[in-house]
């Protein structure tokens, strides 16, 4: 078959490296990709927003499922753009639509659905402009940090945690204000968790589903998690403390009554969730949904997936996913994130890239990177994951860290300390 990846980062870098393992992937396309993405698949210079665009790729190329990587589309509602046109209806789509996709597109329709669902989650509330007060309120009467969240997409920026009640009220203040737009017009305000925070990834029909590997991400730019948060600057898959009795908790407790709560309120839901959990002494408590892959896990959750993906993705589209296996490698994963000087901050693109030719170990995974001639250059804020696989987790980071010698640009930086804290448990 043909298949159109969605995309431009190292998730889509990944998805398109592992797709293209299938005996049934006959033509891979990704749109519009990167400079990684172009050695395993042809790039199509197409915004993932330009539906009219995409759509005219996908019949012009004869793609028969399209794989939507990121989250805007998915919120923007590219499946029912497709649904509601006569050429494009029997595409089959791994993604929601637009109803499904506000799990992620907003915190208080993913709250309520929690709740709704008696899905362990933090207590929270959600306000507005006009409803100041009582968020004002609601957060002298919650124990510190305090967790202030942009309702509304905000590019992974609409988080702020802090230990001072006053910058919690002045930060609520100034997101209200439209500090991140119209994502910030409401604000969910949440109890903070203490816990060891981890990512499950499932893929379902709306009726089946599939758990695939766990992972954890190291979200902040600084090592010892400081500084501000980010897209994720490394990950690791499997994590030592999402245990079998754990993960059958998170079945019996999150993903079965999720999956339920989707056929009940008719949410017709084919695709990933990502769901953002915290262990709470134990106990498996949802931070988030996402509808979608995470970025950077999808870097260590590919490789380690041994079954035809490309088959799982064509069965849960056509809602055959009961007749899948699903089959995971016993290694470990870890990636580390390169990322351009000044980012998360303001960063400059164009940097020359060298090294990129070397005889790497495990896999270099491309994010922010374009070709200009027969240069190699930085295009974004997070510009490679660096994938190695070994035995244990420290045989793993050799090889993501021994493939960063090899690779320069002026002003690259990346963690250190990646999966430092899973070692010392």
């Amino acid at each position: 078959m043909n298949v159109l990846v969605i995309g431009a980062g190292g998730r889509e870098h990944a998805l398109a490296w592992k797709i293209k393992q299938s005996s049934k992937c006959d033509n891979l396309f990704v749109a519009p990709g990167n400079a990684g993405t172009s050695a395993v698949a042809e790039n199509l210079a197409i915004g993932v927003n330009d539906f009219e665009e995409l759509g005219k790729a996908v019949l012009e190329h004869e793609v028969q499922l399209v794989v939507v990587g990121p989250e805007e589309p998915l919120v923007k509602g590219i499946r029912n753009y497709f649904a509601s046109n006569e050429s494009l209806k029997d595409v089959l789509m791994v993604g929601p639509d637009e109803v499904g996709a506000q799990l992620e597109g907003s915190k208080d329709f993913s709250k309520a659905f929690m709740v709704r669902n008696n899905i362990p989650t933090a207590g929270s509330l959600t306000v507005t402009a006009d409803s100041l007060a009582e968020g004002i309120k609601f957060l002298s009467k919650v124990e510190a940090p305090y967790v202030l969240k942009a309702d509304g997409l905000a590019a992974g920026k609409g988080v702020i945690i802090t230990e001072d009640i006053k910058e919690a009220e002045d930060s609520l203040k100034v997101m209200l204000d439209g500090q991140f737009g119209a994502a910030s017009s409401k604000v969910l305000i949440e109890e903070y968790l203490h816990g060891i925070e981890l990512s499950v990834f499932v893929l379902t029909d709306g009726k089946s589903y599939m758990t695939l590997p766990e992972a954890k991400d190291y979200k902040r730019i600084g090592e010892g998690d400081t500084g501000p948060n980010t897209g994720g600057m490394g990950a690791v898959s499997p994590v030592s403390f999402a245990d079998e009795a754990f993960m059958k908790k998170v079945e019996d407790k999150v993903i079965k009554p999720t999956v339920d709560g989707l056929q009940s309120d008719g949410i017709d839901f084919i695709g990933f969730l990502f769901i953002g959990l915290m262990n709470v002494k134990g106990e498996p408590y949802v931070i988030e949904y996402n509808v979608r892959m995470g970025d950077p896990e999808t870097e260590v959750v590919m490789p380690r997936i041994e079954s035809d993906f490309l088959s799982h993705l064509e069965a849960a589209a056509k809602k055959e996913l009961h007749n899948e296996q699903l089959t995971i490698k016993t290694e470990t994963a870890t990636t580390v994130v390169a990322v351009a000087q000044g980012y998360p901050g303001s960063y400059e693109k164009g940097r020359v890239m060298s090294g990129l030719d070397a005889d790497f170990k495990g896999i270099v995974f491309h994010a922010g990177t374009t070709q200009k001639g027969e240069e190699i250059v930085t295009n974004g804020g997070r510009v490679i994951a660096s994938t190695g696989l070994g035995s244990d987790i420290q045989s793993a980071l050799d090889q993501s860290y021994g493939n960063l010698q090899s690779i320069s640009w002026d002003g690259m930086n990346f963690r250190k300390d990646i999966g430092q804290d899973l070692l010392a448990l």
